[in-house]
């Protein structure tokens, strides 16, 4: 019992989600397949991931970054690669779009790619990676996001936050699955320190000015960093090309260019890789998936943590027991849907 907080089944929580995502004008595919990715974030104890980010995807509704009835088209462009145009919606949608394409794909020629053109991103990899995992397929997914980020030795944005995923299948039906930004920490994650007006470790970002600060809102307003320095630096700029030019869409900067202002969600692409075990191995691409079983083994046999684990930890108490979302949060998303419709 709380009484900051409030209990939610994952089946309130998917009602809540969709009864909002609809009364901010978003179109029923669109809501079904964006309300699934905040179930997840609370589902899997991701809160900066779960319906959170209501609260910006009604605003990128209400201030036209996002069309809300936009259709996603679905091309092939070349034999292993594939091409969804998102007509400006949400990324959930076109990626469902191309997922089943992308699996076949994948299984037919051995490796697949998948590029998402013209969405709008808000959420975390890792859901999409699972969904192709649970195919079989070891996976990789990239986009870039904002302009938020200083790259190494810089103070300046330039740099989206930039997130890889890597997903690798198990047997038992836990993958292993990593989803981290190249920043030092999710921008999410930073506002919601804003919100609960906790300050923040001096390492994770830089005022307008330039200069180290504890103050959420105001790494919010100058720039965050790049984890590990330059080689998180190296791999943030690795995803900007991978995700931005090689597929034909906008950088982090550029994204922040066409928001123009109106503060919605990044707008641009994303890449997704996926590979098909027995493209390499044959017959003995399951022998060999359970070999590697060993290295997992290895990191957990010396008390370390797989990636992944706390959420899927976090997934087995949820499942049944449900989540508790914090009230003021489900105030705020009410308060932001009144102003914007």
């Amino acid at each position: 019992m709380s009484d900051d907080r409030v209990h939610m089944t994952l089946d309130e929580v998917r009602d809540f989600a969709r009864t909002i995502l609809t009364r901010v004008g978003l179109a029923p595919d669109h809501v079904e397949a964006v309300a699934e990715t905040m179930v997840a974030g609370e589902r899997d104890g991701c809160g900066s991931h779960g319906i959170y980010r209501l609260l910006v995807a009604a605003h990128s509704v209400a201030t036209g970054v996002v069309d809300p009835n936009a259709t996603p088209v679905l091309t092939r462009p070349a034999p292993a690669i594939l091409r969804v145009d998102g007509g400006g919606g949400f990324a959930q949608l076109a990626f469902e779009t191309g997922r089943q394409a992308l699996v076949d794909t994948a299984r037919a020629q051995g490796l697949a790619a998948l590029a998402l053109n013209n969405v709008v991103h808000f959420a975390a990899l890792w859901p999409e990676v699972e969904a192709l995992v649970a195919e079989g397929l070891v996976v990789i997914a990239v986009t870039p996001s904002h302009a938020w980020v200083a790259p190494a030795g810089g103070t300046k944005p330039l740099f989206g936050t930039n997130p890889i995923a890597f997903g690798w299948p198990r047997p038992g039906g836990r993958p292993f699955v990593f989803d981290f930004a190249t920043s030092a920490v999710a921008r999410g994650e930073i506002e919601l320190h804003r919100r609960a007006d906790r300050p923040v470790p001096p390492d994770w970002g830089y005022d307008a000015e330039g200069q180290e600060t504890t103050e959420a809102a105001q790494v919010l307003a100058g720039a965050m960093r790049t984890f590990g320095g330059h080689k998180g630096s190296a791999l943030s700029a690795m995803v900007e090309l991978m995700a931005g030019p090689l597929i034909g869409d906008l950088t982090s900067r550029e994204s922040i260019v066409r928001d123009g202002g109106r503060g919605g969600s990044p707008i641009g692409g994303e890449l997704i890789l996926a590979i098909n075990p027995a493209g390499f191995l044959g017959d003995a691409a399951a022998d060999e998936i359970a070999r590697a079983e060993a290295l997992f083994d290895g990191i957990e046999a010396q008390g370390a943590r797989l990636p992944g684990a706390r959420r899927h930890a976090a997934r087995a108490v949820s499942l049944t027991e449900g989540v508790w979302v914090s009230k003021q949060l489900i105030a705020d998303i009410e308060n932001v849907v009144r102003e914007n419709t």
